[in-house]
Formats: C-alpha cells, structure tokens, sequence
C-alpha cells in the first residue's frame, strides 16, 4: 500500500496485518490500543480482511510501537521477514551503520545483522517498504547487498571468491614492494635523485591500489555520520601517506618523515587481516551451508502412471514419489509402498539407520540406504522439517544474546575514545614532554591503526553462528541467543513424567475386578475410553484389541482433562478415571479396593479406577517403560550441578516410585495440565532459573512459561513451535548437550570478550608511548597494523574450535 502524507498534519497512514481476531470485540480492543499510543490519530480494524488501517504521525510513533500496542492487546501484527546477505563489512561499526541505515525505512520493524554469518535478518511490513528498498538502504550505507538468503547462491559465492582473490592480490603487492622498501634507503644504492623521490614514485600507485578500499569505506562511513575502523585506518595511514609526501618535498616537515613502507605495509597487514577472517567468517556458516546442501534438486514423481523427474519446485502436496537406493528423500511424507532403512543422520545426529515401512513418516534430505520407496507428499518447500531446520537455525544465527549489549555500547564509545588518545597523545609528546615530531606523530599513527573494535564486533556473533549450528549437526536447534545465554544460568530442570522421562507407551498390566469379570469390565473401560486421546485410554483400546473383546457402545461421553472420562452404556453411568474425580463426584469405595490400589502405585504403576452407577467395578493398572536414557541424564545434571525435578498428572505414590528409580528428589504430582505452568512459576518466585522438558502436545504453557523451554519431539512440529530448545531425537541424554553446549557457547563468548577488550586495553597505552619513559618501548606503526589485524583473527579462531565440541555424555559413552 502507498504511504500517504498529509502535509497539514504531518501524518501517514498505514495499513497492518493482524492475525488472531475472532468478533467484533476483538477488532475493538485493538482499535482501542493502538489509539491509546501518543501519536496515533485514526485506527480503524476491519475484521473481514484482518487488516487495520492506522493514521500516525512518524516522529511520535513508529511500527514496532503499533506492534507491541497490538501484542498487548492479545493479537499479532503479520509482518514478512527476509535475510539478505551482505558484502563489504569489516568490524562492529559496519553493523551499526547498516542497522541504523535499514531501520530508517519507513516500515521495518526489526533488524538485526551478523557480522561473523555476513546476513541481515530484516522484518518488515510488506504494505509500507520491499525488499528492494531495503537492498537499495544497504548500497546507500556503503554495502553489498549480495541478495536474498537461498536465492542467488551461486552468484554470492563468485562474489565472494572475487572479493578473495583482490584482497590476496592486494597482500602479495604491498608486501612484495613494502618490505624491499624498508631495506631501500639502507642499501646504498647510488640514485641520481634522493631516495625519498624514488621510493615516491614506487609506493604512489601502490598505495592507491591497497588503499582504495580502506578510503571507500571511510568516506561512505563519514557521509552516514558513523565513525568507523576504516575511519580510523584511513587517518592513520592518510596521515604517514602525507606526512612522507611533506618530508619527500620538504614543505613543513624534514626527510626524517619517511613513511612509504609503513603506509604501504599497514594497508597490506589490514588486508592480510581481512582476508584471513575472511576465510575464518566462512567457515562459521559451514552447519547452514551443509543443511541447505542436504536440499535435493529434483524429484521422481508418478503423473498420469508415468515416472518423471521434476524440479523439487514442481512437487506438490499429494504427489506420488519414488526414491531409490542411495537418493535423497525429496520432501516430507508418508510411505505407501516398500521397506527400506532410511539414514535421518543428518536430521537428527543419530548414526543407525531407521526402518521405514508402509504408513511411516519420511522426512526430506534424508538419505534412502538400501532399498525401492514409493511414498506420498506431506509437506513441501517452505514446510517441511529441514526447510524449518533452516530457518530456525539462521534465525537463531541472527539473534543476539544479552551479552552482545556489552560490546554494542563499548562499540558506540570506543573509536571516539581512540581518536582522543591518539590527538592526546600527539599532543602529550610534542607539546608538553617536549619530544620531536616524528615520535609524536609515530604514537600518533600506531594508537589509529592498532586499535580494533573488529575484535569487539565479533566475539559474540562468531561463537554463537558456530555454536547453534554444532547444536543442528549433533540434532539440538537452539532457537534463540537468548536461550544460549540462559541455558548457563540453569538451576533446575522439570521433566514432564508421560512421554519424556518415559515411552509415552503405556500397557495394561493388572486387571482386578469386583462383581464382575475382568473381560467385563475391560469391555465396559474400552467403550469409555473408545473417543479418547489420552495414552492411557489408548492403552485400555490396545488391551481389549489384543483380547479380542469388542469395546461397548457410548451414548453419551465426557472427557475432564487430566482426571478421567463419563458416559452412559445403555442405561448405566460409567465413571473411568484417577482419585481426584472419583473424589470430586463423592464415589466412595471399601480398603481392601484402597489397599490393592496402593499396592499397585507403589509398585509405580498408574491405576484407573471403573465406577458403575456410582459403584467400583475394577482397577486397571498400567504401566510405562522408564526410557534408558533417563537415569544417565539426572545422573548428569546433578553432577553439572543442576537441581532436577519430574511433574506429573499420576498420583503421589505412583510418581515417587518412579522418581526413586530415577534419583529424582523433587516430586510435582496430581498436577492438572493447565496448571503445569504455575508450577514453574512457583519455582522462578523462589529464585530457580528453571528449564522444562517436554513433549509440546499438553505442556506448551509450562515450555513458555520455563526460562528455557525444551521440547523433546522428534522434529514434530508442535515441539519445533513451542520450545526455545528442540531435540530433534528423542533422546534423553540431549538435554545436557544442549545445556552443556550453551555452557560453552558462552564460556567462549566470555573468553572472545575478554581477549577483545584485553588486546585494546593493553595495546593502545603501548601504542600511545606509555612504557617509553621506564622501558624505552614503542610501537613500529607497521607492527601495531600486525597486531590489530591478528586480533580478530584470533577471535573468529577462538570461535571455529566450537566445531570441535564433543558432549562429555558421549564422550563417557552415555545415551541410549
């Protein structure tokens, strides 16, 4: 849609997309919230095309100001999101230049870009600005805008290659002329001019060459008003540029002011420095680049009885597909023919190949081993798991971690304070320490070009790129830099008992009947349990299948979650269910039906009582298996340090039982699904950083609620939505990784932090002259360029060896 101005008002109009309204009420309440905004003169929601139209004035108010009025009231603002690579940036002031360049659309909501991955992560209102617009503010900042992420790649690439080989080129020139030019004027080679015209003449062209794009950068920096590392860079190599060109010609300043070599092998030290992180920065994204790589390019599909090889593109929903041995699953899907094993590694970290038959799930980029499999299409693009997989990684890639803040607000001041310890320290030397000029102006020039925000600008991004995607090669998607960040705090995690610390299921394995027969009453529980969903019903349905008893006809059926299920069989009321509703309906029972009740839950078994016209008929026992894996993984936690606690819906005795097998101390039970979440709030109130581990299908609130949610799904895509940490197996034991692997993203991100502000804080004084009065110390410029450009290298260095991580719970041979 246009933006409008009103020139007698100085407002615009807009229109937003909103998602999650129902009736007239709905629209209202919006209308309401976002009129309440200073700013906001007209909001008008029409329900019919979900879409409200909002007059505002832009110096009041702005589009994340509409969306979080809109949020507050219960409802979201649809906005598109888009990834755009990015070409040409060098150090943490770059990132604030395109952040601050984009966000002054009209109609992005959010940005956020990563230095070490090269991307921007834009969301925006697609009615008020487009991608293009959005290429075009990056350009205009002094960027590449290199495309859109997954379109294009081949050209990225080639631009990035070309951007290698000049940036080599550059390197092997300027120290090819820059090193012979040091030993010149020392090597007595008589020259019909002075020397200082000779070296001139050579260092010119090649200064120019290795310059250019140190000055480019600057000069679009300065016309963004941002004051960056190439800034700084082009002063100090401009100033003993210039200063040799003074002294060559002796205007001002003497022959002593020769600083050809340096000029020249500063630049080429801030290439080589370039280049090498370069080179380092690629290798961060390697984990996304691999999972796009797992995307086959075509598919087989049968249309009209014929095979026919068709782009992945072409391939829609209810295609019929065949995969032969040795290929890539295309898509999403069910089998429908075959058997075969399918190797998920590259999905789910687990190594042993899967049997797939006839009614499995098969997910795309996923590898067909041994055998022919016909199967039908699910999910394609956008929806299916690894596409999913990607976007959830590249957007965990490009989130920042609260910890980033550090270095953004050290970023803001850092070169202003650079610039005024090099002018000081100019001025220190000459003016009130009396020393001469081309010392004066040495300090001067080594405080420029030694100092590095770069190093700065990319401890956090680095580590956290590497980090979340060593999380997807080993089946761990980290959703956010903030789960990373508080995964290190962690002081207690719940398991939910049903389906994660054990099978999810369930078996009969006790039938005890009282005034009728066990195939009775297994009749009676199996026409009431017939409509449920519930494990436990399901494991009645199982039972009476297996005994060949057909399940009795329901007239009426009532479920009442996390209690039991009511109905009527012919003109009786059946009541199958726990304590909690056969003591809500008043049902009262005799000990010796209360002692073989307790029995049974000692035991660890989970016991549903029958009720007839409010008269116990029989107890169903069911029983399930404890997962292998859940013993090795409480062991773990406790050993990190961290408290563990189970919750449950089961009755006391039965969930202690089970938390005695398992070493669990903290025991939640009887506790009704919707009111999982207060128990975690309970927690927080007392101080615990708490961390629950669920399913996602009836514990979704208590995953939102939690500090850290972790969803145990299988790559399911109730899990994948509603955990912030998701194990694409279902595997125990991947919890520690994952808060073992937050650990020491973090712990790296600490050690790049450190480092960065260490090299800056003990470097500059040297540069500056400190020690020269006790120690007779000070910084060649050329010397101080080396340090600066290692400085970042060592940081994204520090960062890569996180692609090395191991979990200790492998190593020690633990897991399922």
């Amino acid at each position: 849609m246009e933006v409008k101005y009103m020139e007698e008002k100085e407002t615009r109009k807009t229109e937003l997309k909103i998602s999650g309204m129902s009736c007239a009420t709905c629209a209202v309440s919006i209308e309401n919230s976002l009129s309440h905004l200073e700013g906001v003169h007209l909001a008008k929601v029409n329900l019919g095309t979900e879409t409200a139209i909002v007059e505002y004035e832009p110096e009041k108010v702005d589009l994340s100001g509409m969306r979080e009025a809109v949020k507050s009231a219960g409802y979201e603002v649809i906005n598109d999101a888009v990834t755009l690579k990015i070409g040409g940036m060098t150090c943490a002031s770059c990132v604030r230049t395109i952040e601050n360049s984009v966000r002054k659309l009209e109609g992005v909501a959010d940005v956020s870009v990563n230095l070490a991955a090269e991307k921007a992560f834009i969301t925006f209102n697609p009615k008020m600005t487009g991608v293009s617009e959005i290429k075009k503010a990056v350009e205009d900042a002094g960027y590449e805008a290199l495309g859109v992420e997954g379109e294009d790649d081949d050209m990225e690439k080639s631009m990035r290659e070309k951007d290698l080989k000049k940036k080599l080129n550059r390197i092997i020139i300027g120290f090819a002329v820059g090193v012979p030019m040091m030993f010149l004027p020392y090597m007595g080679i008589p020259f019909p001019v002075p020397v200082s015209y000779i070296l001139l003449v050579i260092s010119l062209p090649v200064f120019v060459y290795l310059s250019q794009p140190i000055f480019s950068a600057a000069y679009h920096s300065l016309i963004n008003r941002n004051l960056s590392m190439d800034v700084m860079y082009s002063m100090g190599i401009g100033v003993a540029f210039v200063a040799s060109i003074l002294g060559t010609f002796q205007i001002v300043l003497s022959r002593e002011f020769l600083f050809y070599d340096t000029a020249i092998l500063l630049a080429a030290f801030l290439m080589m420095g370039r280049y090498l992180e370069a080179r380092a920065k690629g290798k961060t994204s390697e984990a996304i680049k691999k999972l796009m790589g797992l995307q086959p390019k075509t598919a087989i599909v049968i249309r009209d009885g014929k095979e026919m090889e068709l782009p992945i593109e072409d391939v829609v929903i209810g295609d019929s597909i065949v995969v032969k041995p040795g290929e890539r699953i295309p898509v999403d899907g069910g089998v429908e023919d075959g058997e075969s094993y399918v190797n998920e590694a590259m999905i789910t970290g687990e190594p042993v190949p899967v049997l797939k038959k006839s009614g499995d799930d098969v997910i795309g980029g996923t590898i067909n081993t041994n055998s022919v499999l016909k199967f039908r299409a699910a999910k394609v693009g956008k929806d299916t798991v690894l596409a999913r997989i990607i976007k959830l990684v590249e957007e965990a890639q490009g989130s920042k971690p609260p910890v980033q803040r550090i270095a953004d607000k050290a970023v803001v001041y850092f070169i202003p304070a650079v610039l005024g310890i090099a002018i000081f320290s100019f001025l220190g030397w000459y003016f009130i320490a009396g020393n001469t000029l081309l010392f004066s102006l040495t300090a001067l020039i080594s405080v420029l070009v030694i100092a590095c925000p770069c190093a700065l600008g990319l401890a956090t991004p680095t580590a956290v790129t590497v980090g979340v995607g060593r999380g997807a090669e080993l089946g761990i998607l980290i959703k956010s830099g903030d789960a990373l960040e508080i995964s290190e705090k962690i002081t207690t995690v719940i398991f939910d008992k049903t389906g994660t610390l054990t099978e999810g299921k369930p078996d009969v394995v006790n039938i005890i009947s009282y005034g009728i027969s066990e195939e009775e009453l297994l009749a009676l529980a199996a026409g009431i349990e017939k409509n449920s969903e519930h494990p436990l019903g399901k494991a009645v349905m199982k039972k009476a299948e297996e005994d060949g008893i057909k399940a009795a006809e329901v007239k009426e059926f009532n479920a009442l979650s996390g209690k039991g299920v009511i109905g009527r069989i012919g003109e009786k009321e059946i009541v199958v269910g726990n304590r909690m509703l056969f003591k809500e309906r008043g049902l009262k029972y005799p000990e010796e039906v209360d002692k073989d009740i307790v029995k049974l839950e000692k035991e660890g078994k989970t016991v549903i009582m029958v009720a007839t016209d409010g008269r116990v008929s029989g107890l169903i026992a069911i029983a399930d298996r404890i997962k292998k894996s859940a013993m090795n993984t409480v062991k773990e936690l406790n050993r990190m340090g961290i408290k563990v606690a189970m919750i449950t819906g089961d009755n006391r005795r039965t969930a202690e039982a089970v938390a005695r097998q398992l070493g669990i101390d903290h025991v939640m039970a009887e506790v009704l699904p919707e009111d999982k979440s207060n128990n975690v709030k309970k927690l927080q109130a007392e101080g615990e950083i708490v961390a629950f581990v669920g399913d996602g299908i009836n514990d979704a609130p208590a995953l939102a609620q939690a500090d850290v949610g972790i969803a145990v799904g299988s790559g399911t895509d109730i899990a994948m939505e509603s955990g912030d940490i998701v194990l694409m197996k279902d595997e125990l034991t991947d919890v520690v990784v994952g808060i073992e692997l937050g650990r020491k993203v973090m712990a790296r991100i600490k050690q790049n932090l450190f480092w960065a502000f260490a090299y800056n804080t003990a470097l500059i004084p040297v540069a500056a002259g400190l020690l020269y009065p006790i120690y007779g110390i000070t910084f060649r410029p050329e010397f101080a360029g080396l340090a600066m450009a290692m400085s970042s290298v060592t940081v994204v260095s520090f960062s890569l060896l996180l692609k090395r991580y191991v979990p200790s719970i492998k190593k020690n041979g633990g897991g399922a």
